[in-house]
């Protein structure tokens, strides 16, 4: 059977986060604060964490007593060996997020705790579209420059696949502004976050097409002080392995009350065809 097309250029993207630098994590600083305030609500104690990552150095200063595991699409976890495993920021770059969900869901014990980040579908939505307009009006053709992130509406039925229980996503939109389109891609390449798609242009591309796209840029997501707006989106992913004392949803006719009676208001029975009587 033929393989499925990959979206990432696996080498290429260990090169790029090889390249990060501390000073352009911030955004990343922020994700994980997020993290512990989501693990502060929870009133479950964790012994055995195990934390995903593509940078290990970097997370485990945040999670020291973790296990760290390189998101590889073979996630070194052993089944039922932890309580708590968390996915930073990868699965965005992951060929098989549904997979990598799986074997952290078979990592987790009983009633064990996934949490996840990455980057969602309004992420740098302003770069994406300038380029391609760029590259369009010079070339007459687009090359896959920006990765493709999934929506937040999607991200619950991807938990659902994977087999997760009590499934919840949410997600932080922040709005950085930068000198320039071009001080927006170097922060990019500092955050280990540049172009590692399969399918992109293996050779240089011209300077005028990101003449072009900081031009268009300019033009149309201006910010105050001359700067321009790069817009983030961080959605966060919460499920449950499935356990015997998790709350069940009722059989379907079970009710013993009516939903009219509990918000107070009058009940109007329906015909067969759908309209009031």
């Amino acid at each position: 059977m033929p393989q499925p097309p990959r979206l990432t250029d696996r080498v290429a993207l260990m090169r790029n986060r090889q390249r990060a630098t501390g000073d352009a994590m911030f955004l990343c600083d922020v994700v994980a604060d997020e993290l512990h305030d989501r693990l502060t609500v929870v009133k479950k104690s964790f012994t055995e964490m195990a934390i995903v990552s593509g940078m290990p150095k970097y997370w485990g200063q945040f999670f020291p007593n973790a296990k760290a595991v390189l998101d590889e699409e073979t996630l070194a976890l052993d089944e039922g060996a932890h309580d708590l495993v968390v996915h930073a920021m990868g699965l965005h770059w992951a060929n098989d997020p549904v997979g990598q969900l799986i074997q952290a869901r078979r990592a987790l014990r009983p009633d064990g705790l996934f949490l996840g980040a990455m980057y969602g579908g309004q992420t740098l939505h302003e770069l994406r579209a300038c380029l391609g307009q760029a590259e369009a009006e010079l070339t007459g053709g687009l090359t896959p420059r920006v990765a493709p992130m999934a929506e937040l509406r999607d991200i619950g039925g991807l938990l659902q696949r994977a087999g997760f229980a009590l499934p919840v996503t949410d997600n932080l939109v922040q709005t950085v502004t930068y000198q320039s389109p071009l001080h927006l891609m170097r922060d990019l390449r500092a955050m280990g976050e540049s172009n590692a798609l399969a399918g992109r242009r293996r050779t240089m591309s011209a300077k005028s097409i990101f003449a072009r796209a900081a031009q268009i840029y300019s033009e149309n997501f201006m910010a105050e002080g001359g700067r321009i707006e790069a817009t983030f989106e961080v959605i966060f992913l919460t499920g449950w392995s499935p356990g015997p004392n998790q709350p069940q949803p009722l059989r379907p006719g079970s009710a013993t009350a009516r939903l009219a009676d509990a918000l107070g208001v009058s009940e109007t029975p329906l015909s067969v065809d759908g309209e009031p009587d």
